[in-house]
């Protein structure tokens, strides 16, 4: 008989509207689904700052699995969901409620996921027809849309909605933060910034090399981040750039194997040294060892070729 798999650590998520709420219904809860470690937050469902959650995001394992006991306990709308579960997978980790038909670790989970997705994109659809009636309606009858204060330029309306819309940046900021920031952390400012924005869309993020470095600076700013993220890359030659580039690769996930580096640099179009398209082990494990030559900091010892 096979071995059966490897049991995944289970970690909880509690969370409670107000401070003087109990959290002992769910605590039991995900203690009897198996949770090892369990998070406590004291938050309303409409907050956006989570700053356990996003510890946890950040700090959470591959192939780990944050458990909660229903959906409302983790997001405050369906788009939050999707974008909480798209920080997990980044970081090769699962998602399970316990009262709703989620889990991305199993294909009906996904499934469900899937139908969430569209029910979202839905209720977007709907909520901008409404808008756009509500509008047409009003200018039928002789009213204007908007904020009249912006309507005037009056300066004191037109700061009350900048600062709103700054909170608003800087909280989804700091929402999907785990997603991109180890990997920036891991290359910056060794690497240039379209070399980091080449790795993270490769792995299923979307950035531009202006919105990748605006936001660096914006966790600068807030004095979340070193500033010595947003310096000047080194200039490098030709061979320099791709074998730091490979180890940039490498230190942004140590779990890669070498075939899996040379995939990667595959599907970014980068050549090899000699001018190839195709990456084999050996050319990965070749510009590995110079690059701890060199004194790179790079993971003790590179695994497995597959």
């Amino acid at each position: 008989m096979a071995p059966s798999p490897s049991k995944k650590r289970l970690i909880g998520y509690a969370r409670v509207s107000t401070e003087d709420q109990a959290t002992e219904a769910q605590l039991d809860e995900l203690k009897a689904a198996g949770c090892e470690v369990i998070h406590q937050e004291h938050g309303s469902g409409a907050a956006r700052a989570r700053p356990v959650l996003s510890g946890l995001l950040r700090d959470i394992g591959k192939d780990e699995v944050l458990v909660v006991v229903r959906l409302d306990r983790l997001a405050r709308s369906v788009s939050h969901l999707l974008e909480v579960i798209e920080a997990l997978e980044a970081k090769g980790a699962h998602f399970r409620s316990l009262r709703d038909p989620i889990d991305t670790s199993t294909p009906q989970g996904m499934f469900s996921l899937q139908v969430l997705g569209a029910v979202a994109q839905l209720e977007r659809s709907l909520i901008s027809e409404r808008t756009k009636a509500g509008i047409k309606a009003a200018h039928a009858r002789g009213k204007k849309s908007g904020n009249p204060g912006l309507r005037e330029r009056r300066p004191e309306a037109i700061r009350k909605v900048a600062l709103a819309r700054d909170k608003v940046y800087l909280s989804d900021l700091l929402t999907t933060a785990n997603a991109f920031l180890p990997t920036v952390r891991q290359m910056r400012p060794q690497h240039s910034w379209e070399d980091v924005v080449q790795v993270l869309n490769n792995k299923g993020q979307r950035w531009s090399v202006e919105r990748l470095r605006r936001s660096v600076r914006r966790l600068v700013k807030e004095r979340i981040v070193d500033p010595a993220l947003i310096g000047r890359a080194p200039r490098r030659t030709p061979d320099d750039r791709l074998l730091t580039l490979v180890a940039g690769i490498a230190m942004a996930d140590p779990e890669l194997s070498l075939r899996e580096i040379g995939a990667q640099l595959e599907r970014m179009r980068e050549r090899t040294p000699r001018g190839g398209v195709r990456w084999s082990a050996s050319s990965v494990k070749q510009q590995l060892d110079r690059a701890r030559k060199l004194g790179l900091a790079l993971p003790a010892s590179r695994q497995s070729t597959v």
